[in-house]
């Protein structure tokens, strides 16, 4: 069956046996397709690898929480990189997200290593 057959037969209502095994067939291409991509890391994802690794270094040679402008600044990327990488290293629990209040910015949120005992 085509994928065109198939849409026309479920435009006019026709569900039947030839059309629901194509369905689930092309349910599991596609659920193949998004495994394999999801196994391999994307372009942008493999060049960011080192830039996590400086913004590690970074916090870690500093020991204290740090906000988003701060790292940037370090790091010589934008804030907007910087916030979605630690974003990123905070859910892999690398580090630890905490909001802090910094004078004429208001509330900002600061990375910290992940103690020991988290």
């Amino acid at each position: 069956m085509t994928n065109r057959n198939f849409f026309e037969l479920v435009a006019a209502g026709t569900l039947n046996e030839e059309v629901i095994a194509h369905a689930v067939a092309q349910i599991e291409k596609m659920d193949a397709t998004n495994a394999k991509r999801k196994e391999k890391p994307s372009k942008t994802a493999v060049a960011n690898e080192p830039i996590k690794q400086a913004i590690m270094d970074f916090i870690t040679g500093r020991n204290e929480i740090c906000i988003a402008s701060a790292v940037a600044e370090a790091v010589e990327i934008s804030v907007q990189k910087a916030s979605s990488l630690l974003n990123q290293l905070a859910e892999d629990g690398k580090l630890t997200k905490t909001e802090v209040k910094v004078p004429k910015k208001g509330l900002q949120k600061a990375y910290g290593l992940v103690e020991v005992g988290e």
